[in-house]
């Protein structure tokens, strides 16, 4: 009998993912009917007849009553709403009863969050990976997927059950659904996917990894650097190619792939194609449909509203938290190249949800994003306005200009002895030759990334930018030492005072 070949089920599909690119006013019509289309299905819920869903469908102007009658919201003005769904609640801010939550504690708040994750929703998540995966497919850089192995870290499918609820992360319950043709093709088995131990879930995917024929992988890209280092290690590889020669596509996600592109790119002994996605706790927003694609097409008929709000001193407080009067900016309205918080209404129960990230439009006829940072992670101690974005940039030239396999790092602002200072840790994989020189040359590509910091620089108001050097683990075992070890957890990239506290701690019992 014939092996099913990915490219059958591509024709089959077509009807369903239309050829061909979605255009600015196509998304635009897109959009106003997902509004439409939310506001009808949740009328009848809780939170749609306190905020008068009905009269909102009926107004001659549905998004301004819209945005009149639902204010801004992140999640703790979220959180009574979804704690009742949680306890097993119907109807409360999604029709019937919510099954399953993603534990998401992002890098800002320590505490775990609970965000909602419907049938509707989960349905949305698995057709945009499909999406993306048929995007792929015709441009040529993989054939015949389904003959071939896909792996896909992510974390366990053993959900923790209270009442009638399942929590856990979105990649374990997303996984736990997948379809059953595609289930043969993914790794690692249903076995280890289930594995709560981070530790103990690589240990098996390493012994395991010669009997897998891997020609795409999927996750965030400190755990999968970490991953193909081991296996290289274990079976004394030259390259990951060595053992998967097949392997030609990375799908990531979750952090910039900037600081460690470097390090990924010695791995391979091949060239590997890059796709990016945007998938978030709250939906599966946005994903790189295209290998030169400035940016990632943002998600705009899937169960998913969005609003945008210039991301500005008139619109956000120096703790990246949004005025009331805040200025919103509908999607007909948006420009390239200016900064956006991303607010969302979802099929999930989500409603003006301030996500939390800053977006920018880097094409905007093909709807194409990219994130720029959180509203909380920009650096602004004097006016320096340093970016995520900047910083991920900086780190990557740095990486080329000293030739070092660069990754983790983080940064805080102080203000010590009535001066400000920005305090650099990055992880090498060697010793750094120079420190001091290292620092100095980073410091030089963020006042070229940046005007704003070079002024600060230039006129002293930033007086210092000190980086210290340490050894790559260092980051993991303090996320081990946290208890986020694993593949949906982040290294903040920028430190609140309590991870800065904490992290000093940490620092002062593994130095000698």
């Amino acid at each position: 009998m014939e092996p099913l070949r990915f490219s059958h089920w591509i024709k089959a599909s077509r009807e369903f993912f239309p050829i061909g690119q979605l255009r600015y006013p196509q998304a635009i019509r897109h959009q106003r009917v997902q509004l439409d289309h939310l506001l009808r299905a949740a009328v009848e819920t809780e939170f749609g007849r306190q905020h008068r869903f009905g009269d909102i469908l009926d107004a001659e102007q549905v998004y301004e009553a819209f945005a009149s009658r639902v204010p801004f919201s992140d999640y703790s003005g979220m959180h009574d709403w979804w704690v009742r769904s949680y306890q097993g609640e119907p109807n409360i801010t999604w029709p019937g009863v919510t099954k399953f939550f993603a534990l998401s504690s992002g890098t800002t708040e320590g505490a775990s969050k609970y965000i909602p994750v419907t049938k509707k929703m989960l349905r949305s998540i698995l057709r945009t990976s499909r999406r993306q995966l048929i995007d792929i497919i015709r441009e040529g850089t993989i054939t015949d997927f389904l003959a071939k192995d896909y792996l896909a870290i992510g974390g366990s499918t053993d959900l923790h059950k209270e009442g009638t609820s399942y929590a856990g992360d979105l990649s374990g319950i997303t996984t736990s659904h997948m379809p059953i043709w595609f289930k043969g093709a993914s790794k690692p088995d249903e076995e280890i996917r289930k594995i709560r131990d981070w530790q103990e879930k690589m240990d098996r995917m390493v012994e395991q990894a010669p009997e897998w024929d891997i020609v795409i992988i999927a996750g965030v890209p400190a755990w999968i650097k970490l991953l193909i280092e081991r296996i290289m290690e274990r079976y004394q590889l030259n390259s990951i190619h060595d053992i998967w020669p097949r392997f030609s596509v990375y799908i990531h996600g979750g952090v910039s792939i900037d600081p460690y592109r470097k390090s990924l790119d010695d791995l391979f002994g091949k060239p590997v194609a890059f796709y990016e996605t945007y998938l978030a706790s709250e939906g599966f927003l946005a994903w790189q449909s295209r290998k030169d694609a400035k940016g990632m097409r943002l998600n705009v008929r899937a169960g998913i509203f969005f609003e945008f709000i210039a991301f500005t001193d008139e619109n956000f407080d120096e703790h990246g938290h949004v005025y009331p009067h805040a200025e919103v900016t509908q999607f007909h309205a948006v420009q390239e190249h200016e900064d956006y918080a991303l607010v969302i209404s979802t099929c999930a129960g989500a409603w003006r949800y301030l996500i939390g990230d800053v977006i920018r439009f880097v094409d905007l006829q093909r709807c194409e994003i990219k994130i720029m940072g959180r509203t909380r992670h920009f650096l602004s101690l004097c006016g320096e306005h340093l970016s995520v974005d900047n910083m991920n940039h900086g780190i990557q030239l740095l990486a080329e200009q000293l030739d070092l396999p660069l990754g983790e790092f983080t940064v805080k602002g102080v203000y010590e002895e009535g001066q400000f200072a920005h305090r650099w840790y990055i992880g090498c994989e060697t010793d750094v030759e120079d420190p001091m020189g290292a620092a100095a040359a980073l410091d030089r590509i963020l006042s070229e990334l940046n005007d704003d910091y070079a002024v600060e620089r230039k006129n002293g108001a930033l007086k210092q930018m000190t980086v210290d050097w340490l050894p790559a683990s260092r980051f993991m075992e303090w996320m081990d030492r946290r208890g986020k070890l694993g593949s949906q957890n982040k290294v903040p990239r920028v430190m609140t005072d309590a991870q800065y506290e904490d992290w000093l701690n940490f620092l002062k019992e593994h130095r000698v």
